[in-house]
């Protein structure tokens, strides 16, 4: 074999090499941080893994928000077929309110209670996240339309 073409081969060799590496160590890094959504009714049916990173979503229950020590909360979410409660530790966005439809960014801690590390909550009062709005429907209770909407 000619010394060039075994020196080209070579380095296209440790090329597809050094590929297949950070392609291996990209793979790796997005396994560990993904986190998948769950609805209520989910985690309630044990769906959910627990201590593993997870987005839940649903409406905020009203009369479910109890704020303990410091800057403690606990409030319960529902897809208006399950419910859980969700404890977070921070200053919830100052959008957050009872009814309101919410995403929490946590871990599963116990069967159904989720530790949260970020609650996302949305500007306008008609505006659901598209995953909240989902799992409410798939629970049975169907979108409004805008005669119902104007009913309110």
């Amino acid at each position: 074999m000619n010394p060039k073409r075994k020196q080209k081969l070579i380095i296209i060799l440790g090329g597809l090499a050094a590929l297949g590496l950070a392609t291996g160590l990209m793979t790796y890094a997005m396994r560990e941080n993904i986190n998948l959504f769950y609805t209520p009714s989910q985690v309630v049916a044990g769906e959910a893994p627990m201590e593993k990173r997870i987005r839940v979503g649903g409406l905020v229950v009203v009369g479910s928000l109890v704020r303990g020590d410091d800057l403690e909360v606990t409030f319960d979410i529902t897809d208006k077929a399950e419910s859980i409660k969700v404890r977070y530790d921070g200053i919830l966005p100052d959008l957050f309110r009872e009814g309101q439809g919410i995403i929490a960014n946590g871990r599963l801690v116990a069967e159904n209670l989720v530790q949260a590390e970020e609650v996302l909550a949305k500007h306008d009062e008609n505006y659901m996240p598209p995953e909240v709005q989902h799992a409410i429907e798939q629970a049975g209770h169907p979108k409004k339309d805008k005669q119902e909407k104007a009913a309110y």
